[in-house]
């Protein structure tokens, strides 16, 4: 009989998007269950996952009272199933997680990190992150930060002790299948087309963001050093994959007009297949203020493309200087339009794209970051409690 194994984040679409094909591998050697909110949502991940699923609704903001309730039926989901492993994702999902396996007295409470959002937070919420942040880790058993450049800031945040921190592989949670990311997939009339779509000409430049469409995520800094890019340069394009979170982190009014009002600004909205807008772009700019392991420049990377990230965990690890791309300080507006106008002006085909591609092929194969990942649950059985 299969050991249980529960994974839970926060919302399904993590669940079922950021583990796509994880869970499914999984469960051929677990009886996997995946827990999330949103019903709907949820069951569909469990049909496309093969796995069986539980809602639990949970609110990605702080609400403790509704917190508060969601640990206690999920206390009661874990009394009633006994899992031999509780994994949990995203820092909501990670608190109520953990603190309700605690609880309930399951023997591997693992919870990964895949970024942390309180590094950008002040004042009376930074208290309140940082004191959950460790309740977190304190009813954990392992902790496993997506790279090392987040686990060297987990310590010196003092938010555990170091023999709780394992980083799974070369970093990432889920690696990224390079049969799917690969430009051979797209042909030039297929990127022809798209193009005539989006009005954007043969010889324009196509600098692309793909992720949330937030202030984290250094999309002011991008606008500006756009803005600023197109006064010297008239074929420039900046191509926007994604949405806005107006409530969680806004973008400033500036950026909001230049966006709507721009005519070299494309902004196509959210995605479930972000290739194709890969496929006809020059460049990735990802100006992140903080990430785990990003996925975006894993894939851009797999997509053969040049990229220029900022000096932040995750980024600077995916990113060696020169080869697949260039790494830039945070919230600098001028660095990223220099890059960007250097980018510009530099012939393309003396940059190794190739390279691009072969370094994520050797480090962050999907199945490689899988069989790891098992190769822990199974150390996992011989240990005595």
């Amino acid at each position: 009989m299969k050991k249980k194994i529960i994974r839970i984040t926060t919302v399904p679409q993590s669940l079922g998007g950021l583990l796509t094909g994880q869970l499914s591998f999984m469960s051929d050697y677990y009886d996997v269950i995946g827990i999330s909110s949103n019903e709907q949502v949820l069951k569909n991940v469990g049909i496309k996952e093969g796995i069986n699923v539980i809602p639990l609704e949970m609110t990605r903001s702080i609400t403790p009272f509704k917190d508060l309730k969601a640990i206690i039926d999920l206390y009661k989901i874990l009394k009633k199933e006994k899992p031999f492993i509780v994994h949990s994702h995203t820092p909501k999902a990670g608190m109520v997680a953990m603190i309700a396996s605690l609880f309930a007295r399951v023997p591997n409470r693992l919870h990964t990190i895949a970024g942390l959002p309180l590094l950008e937070a002040t004042g009376l919420k930074r208290v309140i992150l940082n004191f959950v942040e460790k309740l977190t880790y304190g009813c954990a058993t392992k902790i496993y930060p997506n790279s090392y450049g987040l686990k060297k800031i987990i310590l010196e945040e003092k938010f555990t002790i170091d023999k709780k921190l394992k980083v799974i592989g070369n970093g990432s949670s889920n690696g990224i299948d390079t049969s799917i990311f690969d430009p051979k997939i797209y042909t030039e009339k297929q990127k022809k087309e798209l193009k005539k779509s989006l009005h954007i000409n043969d010889n324009d430049v196509i600098y692309t963001f793909v992720g949330r469409l937030v202030k984290d995520k250094g999309i002011n800094e991008l606008v500006a050093a756009f803005t600023q890019l197109e006064k010297e340069k008239d074929n420039v394009k900046l191509l926007l994959v994604g949405t806005y979170e107006s409530e969680l982190d806004p973008l400033s009014t500036d950026t909001l007009h230049f966006i709507e009002n721009n005519k070299n600004i494309i902004n196509v909205g959210w995605q479930n297949d972000v290739r194709p807008y890969f496929s006809i772009s020059n460049f990735l700019t990802f100006p992140s203020y903080r990430e785990g392991f990003p996925n975006v420049v894993l894939q851009a990377s797999a997509m053969k493309l040049y990229s220029i990230v900022t000096d932040i965990n995750g980024c600077n690890e995916i990113v060696i200087e020169g080869l697949n791309g260039t790494i830039i300080p945070t919230k600098n507006t001028e660095q990223l339009y220099t890059k960007m106008l250097n980018l510009h002006d530099k012939n393309i085909s003396g940059l190794d794209l190739e390279k691009c591609r072969s370094l994520i092929i050797e480090k962050y194969e999907r199945t490689f970051v899988w069989k790891k990942l098992l190769e822990e649950y199974q150390s996992l059985e011989n240990e005595i409690y």
